[in-house]
Order: C-alpha cells, then sequence, then structure tokens
C-alpha cells in the first residue's frame, strides 16, 4: 500500500450536479428553480386544484377500513430450516420449540408477532412447536413425524346473527322467510289477505 494508492470507500465522494446545461442534463432550463407564478399561467393544472373549489378526491365520501398499521406481523419458517437447524444442534429436538428458541437457534432476528410455520421441505423430527399460525401442510408433516402444533393465535369467532343488510337477507332467504313485495313474509301476507276474506 502506497500514499498514492489509498482512495475513499466508492461512493463517498460524488460529482456536484451541474445546474443549467440543457435539457438533456436532467437539470436544465430553470435548474432547480421551478416556474413563474403558478407556472406562468395559461391553462395550467396543478394535480387535482380546483381554484380553491372542495376538489373530487376530497368531495367522495371515503369507505372501507385498511388494517396495515394494526395487522400482525408474522416471521414465517419452513420445517425444511427447523430441521437444518436440528440436524445442526442449534435446536433441542426433545425440547418444545416456540419463537424465542427460533431466534436463539439464528432461524429469525427477532419474535416480530410470533411465528407462522410452513410446510415446505423434509421433516422428520418429533417435536412439540408452539407457533402463532400453521399451514396446514406444515400441521400434516409435523404430525407425521410424531410431534404436535399449538395455535397460539386466538380462534376466529362466528358472529350469532349476520352482520350486514346482504348477509341478513341472504339468512331469511334460506329459512324461507321469502318477502313479497309489500315488504312482509309470505305467511303473514297469505294470513292477513284470509282475513280480510
Amino acid at each position: 500500500m502506497k500514499l498514492n494508492q489509498i482512495a475513499d470507500k466508492p461512493g463517498a465522494r460524488k460529482k456536484r450536479m451541474r445546474i443549467g446545461r440543457g435539457i438533456g442534463s436532467g437539470m436544465g432550463k430553470t435548474g432547480g428553480r421551478g416556474g413563474k407564478g403558478q407556472t406562468a399561467r395559461s391553462g395550467v393544472r396543478i394535480k387535482g386544484f380546483e381554484g380553491g373549489q372542495m376538489p373530487l378526491h376530497r368531495r367522495l365520501p371515503k369507505r372501507g377500513f385498511r388494517n396495515t398499521p394494526f395487522a400482525v406481523k408474522l416471521n414465517e419458517i419452513n420445517l425444511g430450516k427447523v430441521q437444518a437447524a436440528i440436524d445442526a444442534g442449534l435446536i433441542d429436538a426433545k425440547a418444545p420449540v416456540d419463537a424465542a428458541v427460533m431466534v436463539k437457534a439464528g432461524l429469525m432476528r427477532r419474535q416480530k408477532g410470533g411465528v407462522k410455520l410452513l410446510g415446505e421441505g423434509e421433516f422428520k423430527s418429533k417435536i412439540e412447536f408452539s407457533v402463532w399460525r400453521a399451514s396446514k401442510s406444515a400441521i400434516a408433516a409435523v404430525e407425521k413425524a410424531g410431534g404436535t402444533v399449538k395455535i397460539l393465535a386466538p380462534a376466529k369467532e362466528e358472529d350469532a346473527e349476520p352482520k350486514g343488510k346482504n348477509k341478513r337477507k341472504a339468512l331469511e332467504a334460506t329459512k324461507g322467510g321469502d318477502k313479497p313485495k309489500g315488504g312482509k313474509p309470505k305467511a303473514e301476507a297469505e294470513g292477513e289477505a284470509s282475513k280480510a276474506e
């Protein structure tokens, strides 16, 4: 190593952007300064701006719900990886295996919301798994090897009464409570008709 061979790491020194050197340079024409007043007028449109009028994207009603911020973030681990860790002696096959054991074995960096066990790869060890979720193929493979899978995620409870207008209508249709145009079930409508006679 000589003094004339010493250099910074690649990317440490960047050439400065030369502005105002033609449109092809990517920094030509206005040279990063923008345009004059409402981009120099004459029929300009600024992304959804309607001259102060309530814009369309705010006039329309918003519907639905996104669960993204509240979703449970899981580590997905295949059985093949777990088997490789057992073979390498990183996981004790006699002890129960949960997220903490997998982190210690180096199968993942952190526990997050838990582990989802997937069935890819060959699995032949008799192990007790304690995971948040597991695929059907993973459960079948573990049980075939003589092990068990304990699911930690709470079971989904079905509503006693269906929610929403369409679900209620579907339920009424299956029960045979078909409504005529008047809005009353057939039995009631026929009873009222006989009373009128």
